[in-house]
């Protein structure tokens, strides 16, 4: 196994013109190499606009870390409206995938990544999320992916003799603050950007955050179907011989 975890995204628009943005994170902290610009703007800086939520202690983080290591996109697409027509290939380690799409939801993922891996206190508990990157998922394949996540921490809190939340009450405390800092970053991307591309993309990624309490308070339960040989200890049983 590698030391690294690579992916690429590609857009290319109508006009022929292609923008390549490559990430490379740490394999066993799945943080981001720093992507910070040697001069910051200024609405990168911790206190502009800084989000409600945030921990960070200005002494000690003169800069937003999300905005830190976002200022170098929003700069490349901040020309772009967010329905621009665009090709966007992801590579990673493993695949490839393309799609034909608009650009606010070909930059989503992208900024998502960034957003949980460059230090953020607030966006931390889904980093694992990155490991297992899906561009362009559906809002029902994140929530599984988003449940699945937090369900496996629980076993792992269980194994080494913590309480797990089974209830799953704490991850929707934890989407409740991700939507926040969402809500607050968008103020800052208002001061970085002429177009609606980046602000637009951050929409979209909000909408999926707002979307998983409702999934674990309601169309969780239209996933029980696909586990009911689970339920059934007979089937377990059998299974495990």
């Amino acid at each position: 196994m590698t030391d690294t975890i690579n992916f690429e995204y590609r857009f290319c628009f109508a006009d022929g013109k292609c923008v390549e943005i490559p990430l490379q994170l740490d394999e066993a902290t799945l943080m981001l190499a720093s992507n910070a610009e040697p001069q910051p703007a200024f609405w990168t800086e911790l206190d502009f606009e800084r989000c409600s939520v945030c921990p960070l202690e200005p002494e000690q983080h003169q800069h937003c870390p999300i905005a830190l290591n976002l200022a170098a996109i929003v700069n490349i697409f901040h020309d772009y409206n967010s329905y621009d027509h665009v090709t966007v290939e992801v590579c990673d380690d493993q695949r490839r995938y393309i799609k034909e799409t608009s650009l606010q939801n070909g930059l989503g993922p992208l900024m998502g990544i960034v957003m949980v891996s460059t230090g953020c206190p607030v966006m931390e508990p889904l980093r694992p999320l990155v490991r297992f990157h899906l561009p362009f998922a559906s809002m029902e394949e994140n929530d599984f992916r988003i449940v699945s996540m937090y369900l496996i921490a629980q076993y792992f809190r269980g194994k080494h003799g913590k309480t797990p939340d089974w209830s799953l009450q704490g991850l929707q405390k934890i989407y409740d603050k991700v939507s926040e800092v969402n809500r607050c970053f968008a103020k800052r991307l208002r001061h970085a950007t002429t177009r609606d591309a980046s602000i637009n993309a951050l929409v979209v990624l909000d909408c999926f955050a707002k979307g998983v309490p409702f999934a674990v308070r309601t169309t969780l339960s239209d996933y029980e179907k696909y586990f009911h040989n689970y339920i059934n200890e007979e089937f377990v049983q059998k299974a495990g011989n």
